[in-house]
């Protein structure tokens, strides 16, 4: 049973290395984005109320977040454990993450954090942008998203640090090695506290 974080500034690859890090260690990817995306174009009363955050740049609300990802996560698939993409995103979700995996005798195993420098980040989603063709892919929306992770969920980042269960990784350079570095770094970091506990 592994139960993974994956944490990084928008366009740092967190879906790429989700999908292989899931299929790594045998997981589903839980990603909020992507609920969200499908929500948005499925026109759901959450994706209505979420488009209006999704299109200035802004996170959705914690409310409306906590409540699908508490719902995802009592699915029969994450019971023996899962990967987050893209949750939490501020100190009150780690908050309400780690109660609601304390109610059901659970905990996250490690936070995979992916490092990038904002230039290069910027490139990645310009580059995002054109190829798919991703209408919330502008230069002010991503510098707005960039602002925010770098002001609330960098907060995040510190929490999981002080609790000693932060794996930084360069995410800059070849996907395949990004995730082969993350792999490495993980099994590492588990077996290590396996070992100490």
């Amino acid at each position: 049973m592994t139960r993974l974080l994956i944490i990084g500034p928008p366009g740092s690859g967190k879906g790429t290395q989700a999908e292989q890090l899931a299929g790594h260690f045998g997981i589903p990817a839980v990603s909020t984005g992507e609920i969200f995306r499908n929500n948005v174009s499925s026109r759901t009363e959450l994706g209505i109320e979420a488009a209006q955050y999704l299109d200035g740049g802004d996170f959705v609300p914690d409310h409306l977040t906590n409540a699908l990802v508490k719902d995802r996560l009592q699915d029969e698939d994450v019971h023996a454990g899962f990967l987050l993409d893209g949750y939490p995103r501020t100190a009150p979700q780690a908050a309400e993450l780690d109660n609601f995996l304390a109610s059901q005798g659970r905990s996250l195993d490690a936070v995979i954090e992916l490092q990038a420098p904002d230039a290069e980040l910027e490139q990645r989603m310009l580059h995002r942008a054109q190829k798919e063709g991703r209408r919330d892919d502008t230069v002010d929306v991503f510098r707005r998203r960039l602002d925010l992770y770098h002001r609330e969920t960098h907060e995040v980042v510190s929490l999981y640090a002080d609790r000693g269960l932060l794996v930084s990784v360069n995410g800059s350079g070849d996907p395949g090695q990004i995730t082969a570095q993350a792999i490495a770094a993980v099994e590492r970091f588990i077996n290590g506290r396996g070992e100490r506990s």
